[in-house]
């Protein structure tokens, strides 16, 4: 393959910044008198500063942020690679540095693709200036466009806690939001924090559903990992936005549907981080029951339960929709695409032989469903597939196939206040020349309190 240089990467994060803006043309996006081409940039520049300062002081390895202008120079010229940064820097860290990329020229005014080209711009600069180390092709997408995903969440789910509050004081809501999203944040405080600077749901049927509870082991497949802790304390927050079926609610922007899901756990800090939204769609009608939206989704995924970890920026088509029957309602989606993945071990016992991890093209899969009966219950099954192969994988070849399935019941006791039973599964076959076939698999069960965001399980209501 021919090399791809650094200062030809730059040129085309331009180019794209200059694209996005053309395709953002027809984009709905918060009040035009905020757009300001060059604040964006500012922010994005300010950002790396303080991120490579920051490292610089009190990172692992800090020479690598001993940028100079040789180390400028020579990334400029070099190929882009495939780096081994630890697993959590590179599929989590640095999408969240994207997302912060993304989120300061969304609060800005700027639409979905004017913001994603923003991204890649941010991503470029410091991947030739933010490290010293050659610029690699799988943080750019990482950074970039899981970034961009991810960003897009953040974005909404902080403009939604400002927008509708949750039933928080003004104080606490805006805490929260900049929790959430702090470049928004960042941004509102500079434009006064009016009410103009909130971006309208435009009336989006949403449904949150919080749970803190205690998992335990039913099945420990290790493997070669020596990372395990029989039993764990989560925390799971997961939100469903523009759910299809409301009369009106019309799929124009990118993410207008979208869903999030991320837990924390005592045993390994962030169990996962998960999103999914509708890029380019429509919606549709299948009878006077049946209401639902397909299209083109982007989604990244970062999974970690404890003895494995992958990680998945990807493109999918799909569809999402809502059956209705009486008393019973099923929600679903289901989805097919293809992404760029990382997989590993956590904390390998097989030292020397196991690499942390590898990345390479995956194909994958989704399935969920939601069965609500009433406003008594729901059933919430989710299914998913990556198959991560050895195509653009680096320096090694191999593949793996991860399965997981998160199954949970869920019943009201009074009001907002429910119990969950939850099932979580989680399996990895991996096959490599250097090591063999190995299997990991994780099966957990736990009791959960839950405070439900809306009545009905979020059921779509229309005429």
């Amino acid at each position: 393959m021919p090399r791809f240089h650094a200062r030809i990467a730059a040129a085309a994060a331009l180019s794209l910044v200059a694209a996005s803006t053309v395709l953002a043309q027809t984009e709905e996006s918060t009040p035009r008198r905020w757009r300001d081409p060059a604040l964006p940039l500012l922010e994005i520049i300010g950002f790396d500063v303080l991120v490579n300062r920051v490292n610089r002081c009190c990172g692992t390895d800090r020479d690598d942020y001993a940028v100079s202008v040789g180390s400028i120079r020579r990334n400029l010229r070099s190929s882009w690679t495939v780096d081994a940064d630890p697993f959590s820097v590179n599929q989590l860290g640095h999408p969240y540095q994207g997302s912060m990329y993304y989120g300061f020229a969304r609060s800005n005014g700027f639409g979905f693709w004017e913001s994603a080209g923003y991204a890649v711009a941010g991503s470029t600069l410091w991947e030739i200036a933010g490290e010293r180390t050659p610029p690699s092709r799988n943080d750019m997408v990482s950074t970039a466009i899981g970034g961009t995903f991810l960003g897009e969440s953040l974005f909404r789910m902080a403009n939604l806690l400002l927008e509708q509050g949750g039933g928080m004081s003004p104080f606490w809501r805006q805490t929260a939001a900049a929790a959430v999203s702090p470049a928004t944040a960042f941004n509102r405080y500079l434009q006064g924090g009016g009410p103009d600077t909130v971006f309208s749901s435009r009336g989006a049927e949403y449904y949150s559903r919080l749970q803190v509870g205690l998992m335990g082991n039913v099945q420990n497949a290790q493997g070669n990992s020596a990372a395990s802790v029989k039993n764990e304390v989560q925390a799971d927050f997961a939100l469903d936005y523009g759910m299809p079926g409301k009369d009106g609610y019309q799929y124009q922007r990118p993410f207008d549907y979208f869903a999030f899901q991320a837990t924390a756990s005592t045993a390994n800090a962030v169990e996962n981080v998960m999103t999914r939204g509708l890029l380019l769609g429509r919606d549709y009608q299948a009878g006077p029951d049946f209401r639902g939206i397909w299209g083109l989704y982007g989604s990244y995924n970062y999974i970690s339960p404890q003895t494995f970890r992958v990680s998945s920026t990807a493109l999918s088509l799909g569809t999402t929709g809502q059956w209705r029957h009486q008393d019973w309602v099923v929600q679903g989606t289901a989805l097919a695409g293809l992404g760029y993945a990382a997989v590993g071990t956590i904390n390998s016992n097989a030292a020397g032989v196991d690499r942390d991890y590898h990345y390479g093209v995956a194909p994958q899969a989704l399935l969920a469903a939601r069965v609500i009966y009433g406003d008594r219950s729901s059933l919430d099954v989710t299914l998913r597939e990556f198959f991560v192969s050895n195509v653009a994988s680096g320096h090694r070849g191999g593949h793996d196939n991860i399965a997981r399935a998160d199954i949970s019941y869920t019943v009201r006791i009074k009001d907002q206040h429910a119990i969950s039973l939850k099932y979580l599964w989680n399996r990895r076959d991996a096959s490599y020349p250097d090591i063999g076939n190995r299997g990991q698999a994780r099966g957990t069960f736990g009791v959960f309190y839950t405070l439900l965001g809306h009545d009905r399980f979020g059921t779509v209501s229309w005429k």
